[in-house]
C-alpha cells in the first residue's frame, strides 16, 4: 500500500523538465558540470566503501570458517 503512495508522489516527465530548468536557473550551465562531477565522485566513494565492507565481512567470514574445517 505505500509503495502505490510513493509511486504517485514521484515527479511526472513534464514536473522534471520544470526541475532541470530551476536547476539550471539556479546554478548556472558553468555550475552544473562541477555539481555532477562531485555527485559522480561521491557515488563512486560510497561504492568502494561498500565493496571494502564486503571484504572485510567477507574475510571475518573466512577468518572464522578457517579453524572449524581444521578440527574436522
Amino acid at each position: 500500500m505505500t509503495n502505490f503512495l510513493l509511486l504517485g508522489m514521484l515527479p511526472s516527465g513534464s514536473e522534471w523538465i520544470i526541475i532541470a530548468l530551476v536547476i539550471l536557473l539556479l546554478f548556472g550551465g558553468k555550475k552544473i558540470p562541477e555539481l555532477m562531477r562531485g555527485l559522480g565522485k561521491g557515488v563512486k566513494s560510497f561504492k568502494d566503501g561498500v565493496n571494502e565492507a564486503k571484504d572485510e565481512i567477507n574475510k571475518a567470514k573466512e577468518d572464522l570458517d578457517k579453524p572449524t574445517e581444521e578440527k574436522k
